[in-house]
Parts: C-alpha cells; sequence; structure tokens
C-alpha cells in the first residue's frame, strides 16, 4: 500500500505549527512547568489544522527558503507572544508592588514552575490572573488572535515592521500602565497609613509605633486585597 501526502499542505501545517508552539513557549500559562513539552507540541499540533488549508499556497520548497521561512514564523510567534506575556504578567506586577508597599517583599520564595524568585502576592496575582483567565474563557479569545495572525501574517511572508521601537514602547506602556491601575488605590492607601505612622511617631514617641506599623500594615494589605478581588476581572 502507498501513502501519497501533498507537499505544500504538509510544509503549511508544519510552518503553521511551528509559529503556534514559539507562542506558546512563552505566554504564560502554557509556557509553565507545570505544562509538559509535550503537551505544548500536541496543542500546537492540533491548533496547526485550524489554519493550513487556507495557508497551502505559494510557499517555496528550497532549503534556503524554508529555512528562512522557520526562522521568520519563530520570530513572528515569539514576538506576539512577549508582548501577550507583557500583558499578563502586569497583573502579577501590580501584586508585587504591592508586596513593596505592604512590607511582603522581604518573603520572596523560588517559584519551581517560573523558575524564578516571587514575592508573596506577586505569586497570588500571577495564578489569580490564570484562574480568571480560564474562568471568563479569555484563553480562548487569545488563541483566537493567535490564529488570527495567519490571515494578517499568511505563511511565505516576511513581516514589514516600521519602526519596532514604537511597539516596543506600546507594549511596555500598556504593561507599566496595568499594573499601576490595578496597585495604585491599594499602594495609595498604605502610603497614607505609613505617613500616619510616622506622625504618630512624633505626637507620641512613647507608643513605639514601629512595633504597631509592621502588623498593622499587614492587616491593612490583607483587606485592601480582599477587597480589590470584586474589580480585578
Amino acid at each position: 500500500m502507498t501513502i501519497t501526502i501533498a507537499g505544500a499542505p504538509l510544509i503549511a501545517y508544519l510552518l503553521a505549527s511551528i509559529r503556534i508552539v514559539s507562542w506558546l513557549a512563552i505566554v504564560p500559562p502554557f509556557s509553565s512547568q507545570a505544562v509538559p513539552a509535550m503537551a505544548k507540541v500536541v496543542l500546537s499540533l492540533g491548533l496547526a489544522f485550524a489554519v493550513t488549508p487556507t495557508m497551502a499556497g505559494d510557499i517555496p520548497v528550497g532549503f534556503a527558503p524554508l529555512a528562512v521561512n522557520v526562522v521568520t514564523q519563530v520570530a513572528i510567534g515569539a514576538g506576539m507572544g512577549f508582548v501577550t506575556y507583557l500583558l499578563f504578567q502586569a497583573v502579577a506586577t501590580a501584586g508585587s508592588l504591592i508586596d513593596v508597599f505592604g512590607g511582603f517583599s522581604l518573603a520572596q520564595g523560588f517559584d519551581p514552575l517560573g523558575l524564578t524568585m516571587n514575592t508573596v502576592f506577586g505569586k497570588f496575582h500571577q495564578m489569580l490572573a490564570t484562574m480568571l483567565l480560564f474562568a471568563t474563557g479569555a484563553h480562548l479569545l487569545i488563541i483566537g488572535g493567535l490564529l488570527r495572525t495567519f490571515h494578517f501574517l499568511p505563511l511565505g511572508t516576511t513581516p514589514g515592521i516600521h519602526r519596532p521601537t514604537d511597539l516596543l514602547v506600546t507594549a511596555f506602556g500598556m504593561f507599566f500602565t496595568t499594573a499601576v491601575q490595578i496597585a495604585l488605590p491599594m499602594i495609595a492607601v498604605l502610603f497614607i497609613a505609613d505617613l500616619g505612622l510616622a506622625l504618630l511617631t512624633k505626637v507620641a514617641p512613647q507608643l513605639n509605633a514601629m512595633n504597631v506599623m509592621f502588623p498593622a500594615k499587614i492587616g491593612l494589605t490583607l483587606l485592601l486585597v480582599g477587597l480589590s478581588f470584586p474589580v480585578l476581572p
């Protein structure tokens, strides 16, 4: 028995899977050590089936053009994954800002899934963002956006990026803006609490406000984080 496979659809399928697996390798929570590498490969191969029928066009089959296409797909997937990673990490960065002003930044621990050092509320907000991602169905929106890129950047074409620094500035601007918007109300309240305790040390030094400051800030931080849950989604 002889099995014949068309070359153009197979090449388009493999190139699409390369772009998708490059994206999955960077975007959380798929990039986490909790997701096996084989699961990422199988997911990329499965998602590539959705775009291959419309992508099997004029794709060069020579060694040099194919090598250029492979590098291009890796760069496109990694670039889009990095932008998505910045938006996702904005929530974790907001938690890290709360740790700095709430006095939890000293209690850093090693995150075995991310292989990085992380603070208490930084890791907590990262896990909370992952939960909200799947609970609200936003993961389907993100994956759908990834598949839509094959319409705007077809296989075999090289994206023309004019002034790439503007793209990076926009991405980092969204990253810092989102992080500050989430953490700013709690940071403002904690700053006012620090200011009030500092004035208390001047008014009544005998109260030894330093012994009261850390438990008060811890309790206030926990209260504010609890109150922020309904508005975080």
